[in-house]
């Protein structure tokens, strides 16, 4: 069978054997219904009156609170005119309003985290014209700045004695509201809940208590499931937050379909509320469909998607955009699994964008880094350098350490397979000199798999579109053969 594949800007064709199984998500197994349009005020307006596990925004607030409302960077949800981020936004403002609050005491707070701090044009793509040109101009649109010493706050440490940094105009408000999404997330289960705030609004030393190797690299994160240590710290540093503050946030998280439409609307206590969005959630990311174990998982990589333009030529985030595709698909994959992915691994690295993974990359070269967790020695290193976190701040760059974390994230690639295939490298050397190996066509690269992988006759799994559209995490048809289940459980 030919199937055409993600690659650089365009696609690439591969002549595969007819017996490949195909695997599109949200087309092979169709999402659960998500709610019409027309409907969609009232599922939200229903949700918002009848939190889960708290008051609603209207009993909570008075005309003298101070509020936030803080949404997600652009890596997170859709930017159609239904998309959650901008319903939520307008019918929370309407709950507000309606009790006397004044619209000068509301800011609008992006939880870039470590990602790139939000420019105007993203601002505007994120929240829709109306909201946007009502706060712009009063400077109530800010983009979280976790370098700002002004504007973060210490509150110590959890239990477990991770550090715990929150954003000083979250702390300081009557009323923090977390908009979220409910999709899975390679990294520790869903986004949304408690995520969004231990990752969107923290500083790197919070972030390294999470995202190093010695949480990512643990038998309970790969594959991705919603039970792991990474997850229980996500949990205790929200949950350390709001008994800082001496409240809670007021969640209101969407569960979305494979096009970012809402398949239902949760909102309440985080706490309470993320389990019960999860129920649903759990009906459209894990996915009971595969038959047998694959030996061969053949998917694209374009130049540009997720965390931006580049993603599919950088050679580290190439590293952690083929993990997580481990991390989603481990369940069905068979111990001596082949990865051929197309990418065209011409040496872009993005320096505007990430300015210092040139310099990463450089170092894994040199002095005994032999697998990609010995650099993560450095990074304290390139988290405090100065000129990347000026880039950071005032550039729209991503914070020095968050490299840190797309490398621990990708030497899960390397643990879970034999072999992994570019195909197509302009750069070649680029990809060699990460451990991968490189031909010009699938059908070469399957051929020398075979030969030396997993014989002749290997089940191979086609996963087209896997970067262009939100994905599952697939999960073999009866799960008493999963390895692992949704919660973290062996089975």
């Amino acid at each position: 069978m030919k199937l055409e594949f993600e690659y650089g800007h365009g696609l690439m064709s591969a002549e595969l054997p007819d017996q490949t199984d195909v695997f599109i998500p949200g087309e092979t197994i169709p999402d659960p219904p998500y709610i019409p349009e027309e409907k969609l005020e009232d599922a939200y307006l229903k949700s918002l009156r009848n939190p889960i596990g708290m008051k609603s925004l209207r009993d909570m607030a008075f005309p003298d609170a101070r509020v936030v409302i803080v949404i997600p960077d652009r890596v997170k949800g859709g930017e159609q005119p239904t998309s959650h981020r901008k319903i939520a936004a307008k019918l929370i403002l309407r709950e507000l309003y309606s009790a006397g609050v004044r619209k000068e005491n509301i800011l609008f707070l992006i939880s870039n985290g470590l990602h790139p701090r939000a420019k105007k044009e993203d601002c505007q793509a994120i929240l829709g014209e109306e909201i946007f040109q009502l706060f712009w101009e009063s400077h109530q649109i800010i983009s979280h700045d976790s370098e700002d010493p002004k504007h973060m706050v210490d509150l110590g440490f959890t239990d477990r004695g991770d550090p715990v940094w929150l954003n000083k105009y979250v702390y300081e408000c009557d009323i923090p509201i977390l908009i979220g999404h409910v999709q899975g997330n390679p990294y520790g289960g869903y986004s949304g809940g408690y995520k969004h705030c231990a990752t969107g609004l923290s500083n790197w030393r919070s972030i390294a208590s999470h995202h190093v190797p010695e949480v990512m690299h643990r038998k309970d994160f790969t594959p991705v499931n919603n039970g792991s240590l990474m997850r229980q710290k996500f949990d205790e540093i929200g949950m350390k937050m709001e008994e800082k503050m001496g409240h809670p946030f007021f969640c209101c998280d969407a569960v979305l379909d494979t096009s970012s439409r809402q398949i239902a609307i949760f909102s309440g206590y985080a706490k309470e509320m993320m389990p019960e969005s999860w129920k649903v959630a759990d009906q459209r990311t894990y996915v009971h469909w595969a038959e047998k174990k694959y030996d061969i998982l053949v998917f694209g990589m374009p130049q540009k998607f997720h965390y931006g333009d580049g993603m599919g030529t950088n050679p580290i985030m190439m590293m952690q955009a083929l993990s997580a595709q481990v991390l989603r698909f481990k369940r069905v994959m068979n111990d001596r699994c082949v990865i051929l992915c197309s990418s065209i691994c011409n040496g872009y690295f993005h320096d505007e964008l990430w300015p210092y993974l040139r310099e990463e990359w450089e170092a894994f070269q040199h002095d005994y880094m032999n697998i990609l967790p010995d650099i993560n020695r450095l990074g304290e290193y390139f988290a405090t350098d100065e000129q990347y976190i000026r880039k950071y701040r005032m550039a729209n760059a991503f914070h020095p350490f968050h490299g840190f974390s797309m490398m621990s994230c990708g030497h899960i690639a390397e643990e879970n397979t034999s072999a992994i295939y570019i195909i197509g490298a302009e750069e070649p050397g680029l990809a060699r000199n990460m451990g991968l190996k490189t031909r010009a066509t699938f059908e070469e690269a399957l051929e020398d798999a075979k030969r030396k992988y997993v014989g002749e006759h290997p089940n191979i799994l086609a996963l087209p579109k896997t970067f262009r559209m939100a994905s599952v995490h697939l999960c073999m048809k009866d799960p008493a053969l999963d390895c692992m289940d949704a919660y973290g459980n062996r089975t």
